[in-house]
């Protein structure tokens, strides 16, 4: 797979549910001659989205990959999930890619997903450029589109380009093409053939003025990051469209900008200079700075790894896919060469793993999958043979180490219990979660040593409902599934120190040990205990002692809490000082200590129980307003924002996920079906106190 790294483009497709980003990959590829006619999302006929449960909803789902040539670059495409409740696919995909296109609905705007897409592609410095679809829709607006870009999401968006029309056919005004503002082109798009045949027109009379005030825009703003434009602006010399582009470039690449672009992916309308918009202002390898990681023998010692083929290799592991002939590991080449039939070292399992096949990835079809023999430095593929590594792994030369940044996931906030209906099941289910968990960084699975019942847990209602179909449809499993519960976790109210103490007789030996510790609330309440050893130099103990007292508290900390053995979040234990004796203070001894000193914090700190908040926007026709906004102060919701957009208003608001149980179904009944609803994970606030006591009996 050797080719010239300029020519690679690692990019995503991340939106809001239901913007199109679908329809666009499936454009792209019928575009680029990959496929010989678009599929649609509707009819389940999509190249990325194969899952019975994808095709059935009309939805993606799971994170795809396809690669495919537009011109003299090699794409891979990586289509991502729209729904909250599968943000983990785009948080994986994020971590790997060199840029994104993010799509917007002409007629939705900025969404709440599309905030979040945003911010995780902030989160990875992600160049991206922007594709403002559905312009043929019914109350499409690309310019309250655009306007709401920057303040929104804190952007600063430039349009190249501008539509011809909005609306459907029918319309008073109907989309009819688009202004390409740097080439001063009109361009249509031949319906018969899904717009693949582009029609270049000289822009309308009636038209021209706006193009040139539109096209003055974008170069005020190029002027700003480019001294050369800026040089001959000032000169009143004419710029070239050449040099417009590479500043464009320059400062997309360089996160400065993000271009936007338009059309209908539907009909294939805008989708190729889409694609030319990605092959000229998305970064290829060569373009985004080494990445960087540590040491594993020398944590402290910070390394760092070029796009080269000639430098050691170096690969992340970012998504599994189960398979009985053997799991499926799509990984992300960053430096150096890999061969089939080698093997690497896995730092973060300290673990060598064999690499028996490689892949090229196209979906999930194997069939439409080439075997390759190499992968170099900024490709994705996928590879057959380790057994050890998860989701988040690297994976590197066995001589020059290097471990990379993981993945960091949200945690996952609602839970059902399942229970398998004989021992056979039992064990049939275990190695299905197992595999499941595997391929979900974000799902979740326990088993109850007291009810025997297993619980699992996802990051919402749709989530457990794929997960549990899964389980029935695919692999017949004859399980009870019961009603979904709420994440809690716990936490102290207050600041308290305490002691621990060991002093006692065992034998004829005589045990001593005590422990200073303070338990105190991190303001963060989704975060994880932090436990830390505060004692001064000059009084620190020996190290077998330190580690043994550390150890024992970050051990129960991973244990549950005194109201209703919930994970406890967001405290931090220090320990301030300790005290030993000539005779009988080991390890046992402050293990001891450390144990009684961690039932005392969390006695004396006051257990508060805490909920999960989703931060939920509602999309409703004015007429609903007042009984959504009513509904949600029932649910305990908070009303953060309202906003009108035409005849739709957008509602911003925090509500307790136990409140939220069937909220899809109750919106529907309280707007006619008009209505619509998204929710994120927000965090975590001091549940009800009739909550923690119905628990605590």
């Amino acid at each position: 797979m050797a080719r010239e790294l300029s020519t690679i483009r690692n990019i995503g497709i991340i939106a809001h549910i239901d913007a199109g980003k679908t329809t666009v990959t499936e454009q792209m590829l019928y575009m680029s001659g990959t496929k010989h006619r678009a599929g649609a999302v509707d009819s389940g006929t999509t190249e990325t989205d194969d899952d019975p449960e994808e095709q059935q909803r009309g939805i993606t789902i799971f994170a795809a990959c396809v690669t495919f040539r537009w011109k003299d670059c090699t794409v891979n495409l990586l289509d991502t999930p729209g729904h909250v409740d599968f943000t983990a696919e785009v948080e994986r995909c994020l971590r790997v890619l060199d840029g994104a296109v993010v799509v917007f609905s002409a007629r939705e705007g900025v969404e709440a997903q599309s905030e979040t897409v945003w911010r995780q592609a902030n989160k990875y410095s992600v160049p991206r450029i922007v594709f403002i679809n559905k312009l043929d829709r019914e109350g499409a607006d690309f310019y309250r589109v655009l306007e709401e870009i920057g303040p929104r999401l804190n952007a600063e968006p430039v349009a190249i380009q501008i539509p011809v029309g909005q609306g459907p056919s029918h319309s008073r005004e109907p989309f009819q093409g688009i202004i390409d503002l740097i080439d001063l082109k009109m361009l249509r798009f031949n319906p018969e053939d899904q717009g693949k045949t582009v029609l270049v027109e000289e822009i309308p009379t009636e038209l021209l003025d706006d193009a040139m005030d539109w096209r003055n825009v974008m170069l005020e703003k190029l002027y700003l990051h480019n001294s050369e434009m800026m040089e001959l602006a000032m000169e009143e010399k004419p710029i070239p469209n050449e040099l417009v582009r590479a500043a464009l470039r320059e400062a997309c690449v360089s996160l400065k900008l993000q271009p936007v672009l338009c059309g209908s992916a539907l009909h294939g309308a805008g989708v190729q200079p889409l694609l030319d918009g990605v092959a000229s202002y998305l970064p290829c390898p060569l373009d985004r700075p080494p990445v960087t990681g540590v040491d594993p023998k020398k944590r402290e010692k910070s390394l760092e790894r070029k796009p080269d083929p000639k430098e050691p290799f170096c690969a992340l592991v970012f998504k599994i896919l189960p398979a009985k002939t053997g799991d499926m590991f799509w990984i992300r080449v960053y430096s150096g060469k890999l061969d089939s039939n080698s093997r690497v070292y896995n730092p973060n399992r300290d673990k060598k793993e064999n690499v028996a096949q490689l892949w090229q990835i196209h979906a999930t079809k194997r069939e439409r999958q080439g075997q390759i023999e190499t992968l170099e430095c900024g490709d994705i593929a996928c590879c057959i043979g380790p057994r050890d590594s998860i989701t988040g792994d690297t994976l590197c030369d066995t001589r020059d180490m290097i471990e990379l940044p993981s993945i960091q996931f949200a945690q996952s906030v609602i839970s059902m219990a399942i229970e398998p209906e004989n021992t056979v099941e039992r064990k049939k289910l275990s190695e299905v979660l197992e595999m499941l968990k595997r391929q979900d960084p974000t799902f979740h699975a326990s088993e109850n040593s007291e009810s025997g019942q297993t619980l699992i847990s996802g990051m919402g209602e749709l989530h457990l409902e794929v997960i549990k179909n899964r389980l029935v449809r695919d692999h017949h499993l004859n399980v009870k599934f019961y009603k979904p519960r709420v994440s809690y976790r716990e936490t102290v109210a207050k600041s308290v120190e305490v002691l621990g103490q060991c002093n006692r007789q065992v034998g004829s030996q005589q045990m001593f040990a005590r422990l200073q510790v303070r338990f105190e609330p991190l303001e963060d309440l989704s975060g994880k205990v932090v436990v830390v050893d505060r004692t001064p130099i000059e009084k620190m103990l020996p190290d077998n002692l330190r580690q043994a007292a550390l150890e024992e508290l970050k051990n129960r900390s991973e244990g549950g809490g005194m109201i209703g053995s919930f994970p406890l979040t967001g405290i931090r234990i220090s320990i301030l000082g300790a005290e030993t004796a000539e005779v009988g203070s080991d390890e046992v001894a402050f293990r001891i200590a450390a144990n009684d000193a961690f039932d005392e914090g969390l006695k004396l700190g006051g257990p508060s129980l805490l909920e999960p908040v989703m931060k939920m926007e509602i999309t409703t026709p004015a007429d609903y307003l007042g009984e959504i906004v009513g509904d949600l102060q029932q649910r305990r919701g908070m009303i953060e924002r309202t906003e009108a957009r035409g005849a739709i208003t957008s509602v911003t608001a925090l509500a307790p996920l136990k409140e939220l149980f069937g909220y899809s179904s109750a919106i529907r009944s309280l707007s006619q079906g008009r209505a619509g609803c998204s929710m994120e994970p927000q965090g975590y606030q001091t549940a009800p106190k009739e909550d923690a006591e119905a628990f605590a009996l």
